[in-house]
């Protein structure tokens, strides 16, 4: 699950993108506000995490005109703006759920797992499928039963596959998944990936969609 991280303080920043790569998390992160709407505009991401005081954009206009674009993907505000008018402004101009600083971690990490099983049409956090089990908080994966072990972008990509079944994501969208900026990607790492799910799973399990992407198919 990739998401983008908007904050211009470094060193939080730093803290929230190293508390959330152990979770399955893909995150980038951008320090102003005109970067992250380019950024959004531009690319895919399964959330966005948003100060609101930003340079070079404030966060309740990157918001605004997020939303004026048609942009539906699930935005948490992360501000130390703590008054009731602050938090009304900031529903309204479109975010899903406003965190206060200081915060908890983990209350951040519960509620970003809420915000992605909303988006995703889901009212519990496990995914199962055709023997298959997933618990995302955890991160155990059992097949039959059976704990199986994978590797971090092989559970990135089991996970996005089995929470939109029999929708086609392509090569470029499950890339963005997989890797975030600066990571270096092999041309046929996604390939390598696929191979040891099916591997360790079935072979019918994902389905190879030519010249686009990949698929599991509809329970």
């Amino acid at each position: 699950m990739r998401i983008l991280l908007v904050e211009d303080d470094k060193a939080l920043g730093e803290g929230i993108c190293t508390a959330l790569k152990p979770e399955g998390y893909t995150v980038d992160w951008l320090q102003d506000g005109a970067s992250a709407l380019h950024a959004l505009s531009h690319e895919s991401f399964e959330l966005c995490v948003l100060d609101l005081g930003l340079p070079r954009m404030d966060g309740l206009e990157v918001l605004r005109r997020l939303r004026a674009a048609g942009n539906a993907m699930p935005v948490l505000v992360l501000t130390a703006r703590d008054a009731t008018s602050d938090r009304i402004a900031g529903l309204d101009a479109g975010a899903d759920d406003y965190l206060v600083k200081p915060f908890d971690v983990a209350e951040l990490k519960a509620r970003l797992r809420a915000l992605l099983r909303r988006s995703f049409g889901r009212a519990q956090p496990v995914l199962e499928y055709r023997g298959i089990r997933i618990e995302p908080d955890s991160q155990q994966v059992s097949y039959q039963g059976a704990p199986v072990s994978l590797a971090r972008k092989e559970f990135l990509l089991l996970h996005e596959l089995l929470a939109q079944p029999g929708r086609v994501l392509t090569r470029d969208k499950l890339q963005q998944v997989l890797y975030g900026w600066g990571e270096e990607v092999e041309s046929n790492a996604l390939e390598v990936h696929v191979h040891h799910l099916r591997k360790k799973f079935f072979p019918e399990l994902i389905r190879t969609v030519r010249g686009v992407g990949y698929l599991v198919d509809k329970a």
